[in-house]
């Protein structure tokens, strides 16, 4: 049984009035789990078919899987090789809300460890720019993991503070998430160690954080862009609070409706300032949906007039649509020798690759987006697609590179079942037996696949592939 603290649940009563008591036997219901398809990598009804078993849709996301109790989908081959995303279902809810079309510039401003990033990362489709950032330097490192495990190739992964963020990028982006920091209310029946955490005098901790957070988020939006702001807290003073001084501080910012559901619930004027337009935000209470506690705010900020250079640093921004070729411009730090190896290897992959120049640094080559120059200084842990390392006279292909590809998009590949031993045993870092035919040559680099998904990189010798997957990746 899940012991709640005494004054939240004094709060909760004068909240919800007549629906406290099924509130708190929601408490005593089996938490869900949920996955979300990566739709870089398949569609939600493709999934199905690799799943193995049936799954339920979650229906308000509309490629997400509620997880069966006792499936432990995390030892599942194709959560290794990023097919999917293991998340609550509620928690799925605020990137699904945030139109993101390929070619927008994105910022996911607390972006840790990934669940929101991955999927605005897929609807970008590879085209336009991701900044997923995440203070906490160790919570960027599981961000990065979680990005490249995804195969996004077109990400800027910084940790760094809003403060520093918004001095980088003054009204730079079309779309912004801010899951913001919260006391993590929606999240007691998920984890009890949050309740041990929790005090009274949390909520109004976090709100002026919040505060900051948000005013930072504003100022790197642009005229006309949009805003997701959530928190995963029933307290009044992180939502529609926090929600109600964004407003009257910011006038140029505007509530807007979003897609609606018929358990979502209307965010209460009374609990902000009585502000009306406060009704649009959405609250998900655990006792009228199949998920947990969770707030989202869609923001809308006004447009400004239409000068004719606003016009050209539109047309700028978007990105060209071009295959390989044109994604693929010579940076003039790579000499030709470089050029040449580069080449050699790139020539085996048929997939388009994020438009981007390639840089190198340290020996190492990346596939990097475009940039403003006011980016210098911030600390980040990764700018684009790392491609590989140069070594002598050959490239060593990495693994967020293989993560990106499928079977498809490779001449050579190892393609094995999920229920192949070989699979285990290649995720585990062992080598394993190829038999002849079951690769186009007979040695050499080849894409180790899993049902047709990037799992990693092996060389093949002698009818032995010597594994390459990356020490801190394999199964123990």
């Amino acid at each position: 049984m899940v012991r709640l603290p005494e004054e939240f649940k004094k709060r909760m009563r004068e909240m919800l009035g007549d629906e406290y008591e099924a509130f708190l036997e929601s408490y005593e219901q089996q938490r869900t789990a949920g996955l979300r398809v990566n739709r870089l990598k398949t569609a939600p009804e493709e999934f199905e078919r690799f799943a193995g078993q049936k799954m339920e849709r979650i229906p308000w996301v509309d490629n997400g899987f509620f997880v069966p109790t006792g499936i432990r989908m995390a030892q599942s081959p194709l959560y290794a090789a990023g097919v999917f995303y293991l998340q609550e279902p509620s928690a799925m809810t605020p990137a699904s809300r945030l139109i993101v079309e390929p070619g927008d510039r994105v910022l996911d401003l607390c972006a840790a460890p990934g669940g929101k990033a991955t999927e605005l990362a897929a609807r970008l489709k590879g085209e336009g720019l991701l900044v997923a950032n995440d203070i906490s330097n160790a919570r960027a490192k599981a961000l990065l993991h979680n990005l490249e495990l995804f195969g996004a190739g077109n990400v800027f992964v910084t940790n760094e503070t809003p403060a520093r963020l918004a001095g980088a990028f003054p009204e730079f982006f079309d779309k912004v998430l801010v899951d913001a920091p919260c006391s993590g209310e929606g999240m007691f029946r998920k984890d009890e160690a949050v309740i041990a955490t929790w005090t009274p005098e949390r909520p109004a901790y976090f709100a002026n954080l919040q505060k900051e957070i948000t005013a930072n988020a504003v100022r790197m939006l642009r005229p006309g862009g949009w805003m997701m702001y959530s928190t995963c807290t029933f307290a009044p003073e992180e939502d529609e609070g926090t929600i109600s001084w964004l407003l009257r501080e910011f006038p140029e910012m505007h509530l807007r409706e979003m897609e609606g559901y018929e358990g979502f619930s209307a965010g209460n004027p009374a609990w902000g300032d009585g502000n009306p337009e406060l009704s649009k935000c959405v609250r998900i209470w655990p006792h009228r949906m199949n998920g947990e506690g969770h707030f989202m705010a869609l923001l809308q900020k006004e447009e400004k007039e239409i000068r004719e250079s606003d016009e050209t640093e539109k047309r700028k921004k978007k990105p060209a649509r071009g295959g390989k070729k044109a994604a693929l411009q010579r940076e003039s730090g790579i000499g030709k020798q470089e050029q040449r190896i580069l080449d050699e290897f790139l020539s085996k992959i048929s997939k388009n690759l994020p438009k981007g120049r390639l840089v190198l640094g340290g020996g190492r080559v990346y596939l990097v987006p475009e940039l403003p120059e006011t980016v210098r200084g911030l600390h980040f842990l990764r700018n684009g697609l790392l491609l590989g390392e140069l070594k002598k006279d050959r490239l060593e292909p990495s693994q967020p590179l293989a993560s990106a590809l499928t079977a498809a998009d490779f001449e050579d590949c190892l393609n094995l079942r999920a229920d192949d031993v070989r699979t285990e045993q290649f995720l585990r870092g062992e080598t394993i037996p190829v038999r002849e035919g079951e690769t186009k040559s007979e040695k050499g680099w080849k894409l180790v696949c899993v049902e047709g998904f990037g799992l990693g990189w092996g060389k093949l010798v002698q009818g032995i592939l010597k594994n390459k997957y990356p020490v801190g990746w394999r199964k123990e």
